[in-house]
């Protein structure tokens, strides 16, 4: 089963270049011992609020805080129906605080959340933010975006052209509070292989990086590193909305047993009840014996009636007594025999949702690594002189790399551009006297390269 304890990960939030707050949270939640993770695993969570003054800083920490909780304290429920119910939970607590406060109402939050279990990788999800899992060279969204660009693409019609581009990629069409009650998406159970990279962000990320850069740092760095570079692009980038990114490396003691989830059933468990006196059952038991006494060949009632209705009444007293004998069994039977069962919830090779949606190819190749260069190369000009000047020869050594096809070489060189870039953003937060463009300036676009 393993011990789930061989995992990495790195988890990092921005507040970006342009926004006063950040209303993005996140959380990680570890497994205390080899069977807390048989039977919870690894817990990741990203959440971006939304809402006036605070509303979408406190929806957002409500869903990090509390989902975690009530997943772990629903233990009779198999992990995807645990996610389910917390979310479902939590967005009915949201959306009670929205509605007990004028400045609260219709705050509401995204939350992809995904745990890492034996039978494998579950994600429960609403809103757009994302999960990826990267394998190899490729990087697959394991979660489809409830936004209005998804919902046209899917009903084919989307537009093409530059009507295209002036749908607003931003309106969301599902989230956690508005609604008193929530459609959550579940997806998977993917099978994990040892090296398996899963990514969580919000949109902060994946609207500024491609997903082909995404997979392109996250595979060819560290964790720490890779979160550190891709926060770092979305800045240099413009940074116009609050960033979070998490990302975790699986080991071998989270991969999927050999067999495959594909063999491995997922079933609820419910545990044996307390014996107890089903009372219902047994008033309904008594108040039909009574009534057969009433019907009896040697009542009173019924030998006063006609021939023809003592007849009739001498059927219903033996139905009654039948049904009186029937409702005492089932009452016994509910009383004295404490029962447990296993619901099958899927068979092997059945999985929720559909995902992955899409999937794309994050090999390293210098037309990829061009579109980060430019950027950078483009954000420099707002750098002090002495750090401009340190960033383009950078640049310059990355390009020669990636035109010999030394692309680790290349991307660590990125890495380093990117970080001078980071390091001012953040000087200038503090108040040190430094030279940075404006956060509105003009950027280049995402390389699709």
């Amino acid at each position: 089963m393993g011990t789930g304890i061989s995992l990495v990960f790195s988890d990092r939030s921005d507040i970006g270049r342009r926004r006063s707050n950040n209303q993005d949270s996140k959380a990680v939640v570890p497994p205390v011992s080899a069977e807390h993770y048989g039977s919870r695993g690894w817990l990741f969570l990203v959440a971006d609020g939304m809402g006036a003054h605070a509303a979408g800083e406190l929806a957002s920490a409500i869903a990090a805080e509390q989902v975690p909780l009530v997943y772990a304290k629903t233990p009779d429920r198999p992990p995807p129906l645990a996610l389910r119910k917390a979310i479902e939970q939590i967005n009915a607590e949201i959306h009670a605080r929205g509605e007990s406060m004028p400045e609260f109402r219709g705050m509401g939050t995204t939350c992809t959340t995904l745990v890492l279990v034996p039978q494998g990788a579950v994600i429960g999800h609403v809103g757009d933010s994302r999960a990826y899992r990267m394998r190899g060279n490729s990087i697959d969204q394991l979660t489809r975006d409830h936004s209005l660009v998804w919902e046209l693409e899917a009903a084919g019609g989307l537009p093409r052209g530059p009507t295209a581009s002036a749908i607003p990629k931003n309106i969301i069409t599902r989230s956690m509070g508005p609604h008193a009650a929530v459609d959550v998406d579940l997806e998977g159970p993917f099978p994990v292989a040892q090296g398996d990279l899963f990514l969580l962000c919000s949109d902060g990320l994946s609207g500024q990086v491609s997903d082909e850069e995404i997979g392109l740092f996250a595979a060819g760095l560290e964790p720490a590193e890779a979160t550190a570079a891709l926060v770092g692009l979305a800045l240099v980038r413009g940074g116009p909305d609050n960033i979070t990114v998490i990302l975790a490396r699986a080991g071998s003691q989270e991969a999927t047993p050999p067999a495959g989830a594909d063999a491995i059933e997922i079933t609820s468990s419910h545990p044996a009840r307390q014996a107890a006196v089903p009372w219902h059952w047994l008033v309904a038991a008594a108040v039909s014996l009574f009534a057969a006494l009433l019907l009896s060949p040697s009542s009173e009632l019924t030998r006063s009636a006609s021939a023809g209705m003592q007849t009739l009444m001498s059927v219903a007293c033996a139905g009654l007594v039948l049904l009186a004998v029937g409702l005492a069994l089932i009452a016994s039977l509910n009383a004295f025999l404490p029962w447990g069962r296993q619901e099958r919830l899927l068979a092997p090779g059945e999985r929720f949702g559909r995902g992955p949606y899409r999937t794309y190819d994050c090999t390293p190749r210098a037309g990829l690594l061009e579109g980060v260069i430019a950027s950078i190369e483009s954000a420099a000009d707002g750098l002090a002189p002495p750090d401009c000047d340190r960033t383009l020869a950078i640049l310059a050594r990355a390009r020669r790399h990636a035109a010999a096809g030394a692309f680790p070489a290349a991307l660590q060189a990125c890495c380093e551009a990117i970080a001078i870039y980071s390091r001012t953003v953040e000087a200038a937060r503090s108040g040190e006297t430094v030279r940075v463009a404006p956060p509105d300036a003009p950027s280049p676009p995402p390389s699709t390269a």
